[in-house]
């Protein structure tokens, strides 16, 4: 039985390999972020993103790919996209998809975001066209603009960053004196809280705003800090403080537990009624476009005296 499967496979493999050929002559050369010359569909039809940036700029250029990996370390498609991903099918966690789903889905392009597993990339490579759409800790403006050529759609890709930039500029002026207070941000992990990094997404988004950060979380990074003890709770603590979780049961109960001990109670956010409760998939992982604008509502809610927790 196995080696009747293993014989399907690599017959699915060959067959979408001479798909992918035929596709490669009608398509047109890109070079992706991985500096590799790649021959993509002019007008990709089935697109497939293994990254929550791919995800996110996809949808926000109005294509709907054949399928996409569940958001890094989540059991589904990234909260914050709701509806938009109803009916999305899953290959597979982000790093690590499910190559049967992947064949199954049946993509003309394939998008990995950073991907930086070369016997992976190859495998991806012999089912469709695959490009690597952004570098490790690359902003996500530039992102966006690379997977809006690889998809022919670089006007689009304009107008969104215009529109952000428009909507990033408007509310820094509806601000007023609370543009210059400081914004802290927060993973609350099973282990305790990690703040995210200078260049992490959520922090290019509130640097946008001209927002500033607590000095303690100015290091350089994309990602976030290991955690911190409840007796180090003074490095997370800022005028607003903005904390989320991956939405697991440990790390709800975690934070939970947290918030009646008197270290969490004594910060200075939280005494102010300045602690706000958001979605980690949102606020600490990578996003594109949309999760940029989610950003920026979350802020405006919080801060212009809309009622959160």
């Amino acid at each position: 039985m196995n080696n009747r499967l293993s014989f399907i496979r690599t017959a699915l493999f060959a067959l979408l390999a001479f798909s992918a050929m035929s596709a490669f002559s009608a398509g047109r050369s890109i070079v992706d972020a991985a500096g590799r010359a790649v021959q993509v569909p002019v007008q990709p039809q089935r697109v497939l993103a293994l990254s929550e940036i791919d995800l996110d700029s996809l949808l926000a250029l109005k294509i709907k790919p054949v399928g996409a990996t569940n958001g890094r370390g989540q059991g589904g498609m990234p909260h914050y996209l709701g509806n938009a991903v109803s009916g999305l099918a899953s290959v597979g966690n982000f790093g690590s998809p499910v190559l049967d789903l992947v064949i199954s889905a049946q993509p003309d392009l394939i998008l990995v975001g950073s991907l930086p597993d070369p016997e992976l990339l190859a495998q991806l490579g012999k089912i469709a066209p695959t490009v690597v759409s952004y570098k490790q800790g690359e902003d996500w403006q530039l992102a966006l603009r690379r997977i809006a050529d690889v998809v022919g759609r670089p006007a689009q890709a304009d107008a969104l960053l215009t529109a952000y930039r428009q909507r990033a500029d408007a509310l820094r002026g509806k601000l007023g004196a609370q543009a210059n207070t400081t914004v802290s941000v927060v993973r609350w992990n099973p282990q305790g809280p990690s703040y995210m990094l200078k260049d992490a997404f959520a922090s290019l988004v509130l640097a946008d705003l001209k927002l500033r950060r607590p000095a303690a979380q100015m290091q350089a990074g994309v990602a976030h800090s290991p955690p911190l003890s409840l007796e180090a709770l003074s490095r997370i603590d800022a005028d607003w403080l903005f904390v989320g979780t991956l939405n697991t049961s440990q790390a709800n109960d975690a934070l939970s537990a947290a918030r009646q001990s008197p270290a969490f109670r004594q910060l200075g956010a939280v005494q102010k009624g300045h602690m706000v409760a958001v979605d980690g998939s949102l606020w600490t992982s990578p996003g594109g476009p949309l999760a940029a604008l989610a950003i920026l509502q979350d802020v405006e809610k919080a801060m212009l005296g809309f009622k959160q927790e």
